[in-house]
């Protein structure tokens, strides 16, 4: 069964300080391009294939999805979306990409692993 990894796009391209807040959108579309080779490839501990979804909110709602990556623009708050999507994949192995302490413990509940923005942003 493929692993499912949801990335909080908002986590993971605001942990670099590269002036992303000018084009919020524009940085998680570079996020979504990079994770093209994770899907293949793997992460630490998830040998590929993978099954990405980059749920972004806010300004960044609208990124296309492309081969390799689904993205999912959540309607409300982007963390509140990766819960569900996490609770749903309950019958798969399921990998949150975060940082956030409280979406962390949040999805956890569901039996979700999370790893750090370095697992996909070195």
């Amino acid at each position: 069964m493929r692993t499912l990894v949801v990335v909080d796009a908002a986590n993971v391209v605001g942990s670099v300080p590269d002036g992303w807040w000018h084009d919020r959108r524009g940085a998680a579309e570079r996020l979504r391009d990079r994770l093209v080779a994770y899907a293949d490839e793997g992460i630490a501990g998830h040998p590929g294939p993978l099954d990405i979804v980059l749920v972004v909110e806010g300004a960044a709602r609208g990124v296309a999805s492309v081969h390799g990556v689904r993205v999912d623009s959540a309607p409300g708050s982007g963390d509140d979306r990766i819960v569900e999507v996490a609770a749903e994949a309950a019958d798969r192995p399921c990998v949150v990409v975060t940082a956030d302490r409280e979406l962390r413990r949040r999805v956890a509940a569901s039996g979700a692993e999370c790893v750090g923005p370095r697992t996909v942003r070195p």
